[in-house]
């Protein structure tokens, strides 16, 4: 197999404290590799501007003025990370032969790269980064996020456990992935349905380097709720199941009530009605909700709009190799 160009594909938002410290380390790691002669000397690292409002966008400018190791492009509004990280997949898969994606903030072991090349030269397509601990996490980060990957797989979703987006992906797999056209993406479940031999590399996750997380708890908790419904329609079927026990208990209950009735037991009392009204309304709001979801999914899909837009790029008017 001759030597890959990699390309580093890397969404950032808001991320200019931390990429001072990070950009350096991303250069002398990829520097590494290609002294190493695991990629070519046309590798380089992509930084997508995600709509920053700080001086992320002019950063990056300057990275890839002083350096050409260094490319970004920037996208004309806050699109997320998924879409982020979508566009310099896309923008990249034309320009090399793999890619590895992570986040800047410079939690995940950039090490793990010279495993994640070699399982990728024995013929593994897909080379998810998966995290061997999660010991840096809070108790709270740590028992959500493990409970979350076990019920994705369970609601059907195929996901990587404590997978996030490290992850090594060839161009071949990026040329099929583009005829995925959902609006809606959750791409460490999407991956994993495109097929090809895939494996995984375990590495420790680090604190972050510098600045602020940009996820918090809300963005945190619309990302897992965005994954199991972009990914499975087991919450309907449960809410069919649910409707269906709750239809056999009332039948139940009103035989229950008919017997008592001309048996002459009844005896009058509004807690079990407002109970039983309270317990039935919540149900009945709860489902209203996710039927609503999947709707709202199906309206978005059908408008067409485009995922992302690319506003700029650093090397807009060169040659591109």
């Amino acid at each position: 197999m001759t030597i890959p160009i990699l390309y580093i594909v890397i969404p950032c938002y808001n991320e200019e404290k931390v990429l001072a410290v990070t950009a350096p380390m991303f250069r002398d790691k990829l520097m590494s590799l290609v002294e190493a002669g695991k990629v070519a000397e046309w590798s380089r690292v992509l930084f997508v501007n995600d709509g920053s409002r700080d001086g992320t966008w002019d950063f990056i400018q300057s990275l890839s003025k002083d350096d050409s190791v260094f490319e970004g492009l920037s996208l004309s509004r806050n699109q997320g990370h998924q879409n982020a990280l979508l566009a310099g997949l896309m923008e990249a898969k034309d320009r090399c032969d793999v890619t590895i994606s992570m986040d800047c903030d410079g939690q995940d072991d950039p090490d793990a790269m010279d495993q994640m090349l070699e399982e990728y030269q024995n013929g593994a397509e897909i080379v998810y980064g998966v995290r061997n601990k999660r010991t840096s996490d809070s108790f709270f980060k740590r028992f959500t996020a493990e409970s979350y990957y076990k019920l994705l797989n369970k609601m059907g979703g195929e996901v990587v456990y404590n997978h996030a987006d490290y992850r090594l992906v060839s161009s071949r797999v990026l040329q099929e992935f583009a005829n995925f056209e959902e609006v809606n993406i959750f791409l460490r479940g999407m991956f994993p349905l495109v097929g090809f031999k895939s494996t995984c590399v375990y590495y420790e996750r680090r604190e972050r380097l510098a600045g602020e997380s940009r996820y918090p708890l809300a963005k945190m908790m619309a990302l897992a709720f965005d994954g199991i419904t972009s990914l499975s329609i087991r919450p309907i079927r449960f809410i069919t199941g649910c409707g269906a026990f709750f239809a056999l208990v009332s039948m139940i209950l009103i035989i229950y009530v008919l017997v008592s009735f001309f048996s002459g037991n009844t005896v009058p009392g509004w807690s079990s009605n407002l109970i039983s009204v309270c317990l039935i309304g919540g149900i009945q709001l709860i489902s209203l909700g996710v039927i609503g979801e999947y709707i709202g999914k199906i309206y978005l899909e059908t408008k067409h709009r485009p995922r992302y837009i690319i506003e700029k790029r650093t090397y807009e008017g060169e040659e591109r190799t």
